[in-house]
């Protein structure tokens, strides 16, 4: 299995990374989820942990950011 997170944004979806572990990719998730930038930029909508395997794509997680932080 791989898990993927990826911002969501004005703009799309992007890739932040992927990670071999789930444990390895929450930290990443988590720490997005609590980033002052993320939380007050106003363009970030939001973050979802992605897991990847034989039978496709299954969510994991999802966040979505206020506006205005």
């Amino acid at each position: 299995m791989t898990y993927i997170v990826y911002t969501h944004d004005a703009w799309g979806s992007t890739n932040v990374s992927s990670f071999p572990a789930l444990e390895q990719a929450r930290e990443v998730f988590d720490a997005l989820c609590a980033d002052r930038w993320c939380n007050a930029d106003g363009t970030m909508r939001g973050l979802s942990l992605v897991e990847e395997g034989p039978g496709g794509l299954r969510t994991v997680a999802t966040h979505a950011f206020q506006p205005g932080g």
